[in-house]
């Protein structure tokens, strides 16, 4: 293909985002509607009883955010026109058919309109409930593929999945597709149609019952972790959407489909400015607990890879690749990350950590001293097996252990539950993690690097960087990602 026509293709074009209050779609809108002014609409699915209360919802959790903020110093004083000219707020959710837009003149308007549809919505939770996982992760990417039928002249649809959906396999990932009912486990066949049918039934089980709706969720939740391990999976999350993708390459027909599947997204790197975020993403939670003196030490081996990638060059991957696809029927996959191209290790992540919050120190709100992070001595560092013992035998009992000793010491109960509850959530940072710091594999993404390669002549590549290669990753984490966290996030 000619990459000068890559870089043009969304002119005129009109583009469906699901899930478009996160992260990623924000950065994908703002990306689209600064590099394109011409593209011809954008409709922005939210969940909302009404349009007033889905046009409200884009206005407070879409463009009335930071990120859109050197769109708005572009456009100055029509800025608001552009974004009424430009954006359409659809009420919506992709968990039912139609994607539950009510509207049924837009239904239509959409379906004789639209170009592109990039579907980023997800419950991202790794214990989410099982049904509510389901019906988003799994049965959403159904829907959206059933409205993309009925779209008359639809160019391509992306589906937005996580590199993670490998489970805890070693060696080099490639990007490659899920057989129909294929699992981690050879010994079992996923059979979709008997998951939705099995969660129906425990729901009916617990209303028989009249569990509570704590009760429920709790069950729910046991309940896809116990699913997801049968199959082979960690989590409830990757499980569900490993089934997203497997529904997609079902039905797909002959529709173009482009999977993403992103690692560990991060802040900015440069677009719209660097160092941009929402929420504690992934390995921040643990930069964040360090810089609080929260965290002493993190189970993992030093030279564990874990492989970061900032949201902007998701996005640019993303642009890159529904550039370059073709219009006949067929499925491709593009794995964003950096593990193959531009590794990072545990050991200076913590490094770089230390050196930050050492010459930047937060201040403890009850003292109103700097807190002092550990040293090097302090950070301890683990072999896989010895981590897996760790979470598996040693941390429970260490916790009944001093469970015990606190009442045999005659500690109050207020602080012996004030001691259990940190021990509880430090138990569940390993859990979380442990699928990432057991990880020993790294991500192949020959399919990006062959559309960088591609790209390379075109005097507009650097607008659309996703090269993982030219992040120094000392000066990101430093000078970038970590006061953004501060910034935009821990305000």
């Amino acid at each position: 293909m000619e990459t000068q026509r890559s870089m043009r293709f969304l002119e005129n074009k009109t583009v469906l985002v699901t899930g478009a209050s996160g992260f990623l779609a924000k950065l994908f809108v703002e990306k689209i509607l600064r590099v394109w002014p011409n593209v011809k609409r954008v409709y922005l699915l939210l969940r909302a009883s009404d349009s007033n209360s889905a046009t409200q919802r884009m206005h407070t959790q879409v463009i009335g955010k930071e990120v859109f903020r050197v769109l708005k110093e572009e456009q100055g004083k029509d800025f608001d026109g552009f974004i009424e000219q430009k954006l359409v707020a659809v009420a919506g959710d992709i968990s039912y058919e139609d994607l539950k837009i009510e509207d049924v003149n837009l239904r239509h308007e959409m379906w004789d309109n639209l170009d592109i549809i990039l579907n980023s919505a997800a419950t991202t939770d790794f214990y989410e409930r099982y049904d509510v996982a389901l019906s988003i992760n799994t049965m959403g990417a159904v829907h959206m593929l059933n409205f993309a039928k009925k779209c008359r002249k639809l160019v391509t649809v992306l589906h937005v999945s996580t590199a993670y959906v490998c489970g805890e396999v070693e060696g080099v990932i490639e990007e490659k597709a899920f057989e129909i009912g294929e699992t981690l486990k050879k010994s079992n066949k996923l059979d979709f149609e008997v998951e939705k049918q099995l969660v129906q039934q425990k729901l009916n089980q617990l209303q028989q019952l009249q569990a509570s709706q704590q009760v429920i969720t709790t069950t729910m939740k046991e309940f896809g972790i116990q699913r997801a391990k049968l199959f082979g999976w960690p989590n409830t999350y990757v499980f569900t959407k490993a089934m997203g993708e497997m529904c997609l390459e079902q039905s797909k027909d002959d529709l173009s489909i482009i999977i993403i599947r992103p690692t560990m997204i991060t802040s900015t790197y440069k677009e719209p400015f660097p160092g941009w975020i929402e929420g504690l993403r992934t390995v921040d939670s643990v930069i964040m607990g360090y810089g609080k003196g929260k965290i002493r030490c993190f189970l993992g081996s030093p030279k564990l890879i874990l492989d970061l990638i900032p949201g902007d060059m998701v996005v640019n991957a993303i642009i890159m690749a529904i550039g370059a696809q073709e219009k006949k029927a067929s499925t491709i996959i593009y794995q964003v990350g950096s593990s193959m191209r531009n590794p990072i290790n545990i050991s200076q992540i913590y490094n770089f950590s230390f050196r930050y919050f050492t010459n930047h120190p937060l201040i403890n709100k009850d003292d109103k001293k700097p807190i002092k992070v550990g040293n090097l001595a302090l950070f301890k560092t683990f072999t896989t097996f010895q981590i897996y013992i760790a979470i598996r035998f040693i941390f429970p009992l260490k916790i009944w252990q001093l469970k015990n000793k606190l009442f045999s010491y005659g500690d109050s109960k207020e602080k012996c539950a004030q001691y259990m509850k940190k021990l509880k959530g430090v138990l569940h940072l390993v859990q979380l993690y442990k699928p990432y710091v057991l990880f020993n594999s790294i991500f192949d993404d020959i399919n990006l690097e062959r559309l960088r390669q591609n790209a390379k002549e075109s005097e507009d590549i650097e607008a659309f960087n996703c090269d993982p290669k030219c992040i120094v990753w000392e000066d990101y984490l430093i000078n970038t990602h970590i006061p953004g966290l501060l910034k935009y996030v821990c305000k």
